[in-house]
């Protein structure tokens, strides 16, 4: 599927905004459903695959539930990924304590949880703005 997806995507030079304002939905969560971690909507999945000329077996497939982080490597090498994971390494226990400091014990939730990439003019280069909402979830006491 996803291989499918991407094939059509460069072959119509389709940019995932493009894709997902034909499916009705977010740049990054539609990007994440043809990456093969989110399933759409059957609607919103023949909208995408209308748009890219996909075959039936595509549009079914961007529906099924994802096993997700299943294509993820325990340390990413494609270097994007590797600075996500550095921004993990060195600020994950800076968040973790302003987290529980503002919210008390508990986590951010990935699947209540929104995720916008933005793109920032500089004049010294441009900066990338990651923009992640997840809902606060307390642990449970009992």
């Amino acid at each position: 599927m996803t291989e499918a997806v991407l094939s059509a995507k460069k072959s119509k030079k389709a940019t995932w905004a493009a894709i997902a304002k034909a499916a009705g939905m977010s740049e990054t969560y539609v990007a994440s459903a043809c990456l093969g971690e989110n399933a759409l909507e059957p609607a919103a999945a023949k909208k995408v695959s209308k748009l890219l000329g996909l075959k039936p077996a595509v549009t079914e497939a961007l529906t099924e539930f994802a096993n997700k982080g299943e294509a993820a490597a325990t340390i990413p090498k494609e270097p994007l990924q590797y600075r996500f994971q550095e921004v993990l390494y060195v600020y994950g226990r800076t968040m973790k304590e302003i987290i529980e400091e503002k919210f008390g014990a508990g986590i951010m939730s990935a699947i209540d949880f929104s995720l916008d990439i933005e793109k920032v003019p500089d004049p010294k280069g441009d900066r990338v703005k990651v923009i992640m909402n997840g809902k606060f979830l307390a642990y449970k006491k009992w």
